[in-house]
């Protein structure tokens, strides 16, 4: 992977005011994730109506020709940055503005429009959505997440009491041996973080998981996130808990209408953004 340019001072894509750029240094100066002129477009497929619809669906195929019915949205426009090892980047900006689509472009799972995304190592989606089987016990599912991240049976086993106590899923119950269709989106989101954050990982992407959860687990899911920047990860969070990003992130990226407006400190670019909604009400 070339050489990627460092980050020194906050970036503003914007032409509206914004504070006085604050300096900004890397923790290292190993680029791990770099995001090259990303643009993202959804295919948004409608409903066909009458009888002929599945008759014209299979004309259009042969002749290869759109449907009428398909709608483009261009979710991320020429998003740029790098990220370094060490680093917690924060991704912030209103609904629909492209956090979760860039960082399922990171994750390898949406192909660019145009543009390139490189990393150096194996990125991890951990996200509010992630799979795991709701006819298996909690038990069972810690078990089978672990594998897949290629731990060894010995070490699961080793580490299956320190992720549930982390989860808190047994404070009110034996609800680890219980299938996790009985369990709350709350109480399933903090299972996967659980999980996830068991293993260290060169570059761990979060979407909202620190947006579940009382304080006590916020708590210790922020000192995870600050122990695993430290074994030299890479760390990206998705969240509208702007106190999460301020508590966890040294450096955040403000997305809005799938455009970067700012990529630079975190204390600079949250002001900014909650002084941009504030005038928004």
């Amino acid at each position: 992977m070339a050489d990627a340019p460092v980050t020194g001072t906050a970036t503003e894509v914007t032409t509206e005011e914004a504070p006085g750029p604050q300096i900004y240094t890397p923790p290292s100066h190993v680029p791990t994730v770099v995001v090259d002129d990303v643009h993202i477009v959804y295919k948004v497929h409608g409903v066909g109506t009458g009888k002929g619809s599945a008759t014209g669906a299979l004309s259009r195929l042969v002749s290869r020709k759109t449907s009428p019915t398909i709608r483009e949205v261009h979710a991320v426009k020429g998003v740029t940055f790098t990220a370094y090892k060490g680093e917690a980047v924060g991704l912030i900006g209103s609904n629909g503005s492209g956090k979760s689509t860039i960082l399922r472009a990171i994750a390898g799972l949406l192909p660019p429009e145009r543009g390139r995304v490189y990393t150096n190592g194996q990125p991890s989606l951990l996200g509010v959505n992630a799979a795991m089987m709701n006819d298996l016990t909690g038990e069972k599912n810690v078990v089978l997440g672990c594998l897949a991240m290629g731990m060894p049976y010995a070490e699961v086993r080793e580490r299956y009491q320190d992720i549930v106590d982390f989860s808190g899923i047994n404070e009110r119950g034996d609800f680890i041996s219980l299938p996790m269709r009985t369990y709350s989106s709350g109480m399933a989101a903090r299972l996967r973080f659980s999980i996830a954050a068991a293993k260290s990982h060169e570059v761990l992407l979060i979407d909202e998981a620190l947006a579940t959860g009382d304080s006590r687990f916020q708590r210790r899911s922020e000192d995870r996130i600050r122990e695993l920047r430290e074994e030299a990860g890479t760390v990206f969070l998705v969240s509208h808990n702007n106190a999460a990003i301020r508590e966890t992130c040294d450096r955040t990226i403000w997305l809005e209408g799938g455009v970067m407006r700012m990529d630079g400190p975190t204390e600079e670019v949250v002001d900014a953004y909650e002084e941009y909604m504030g005038k928004k009400k």
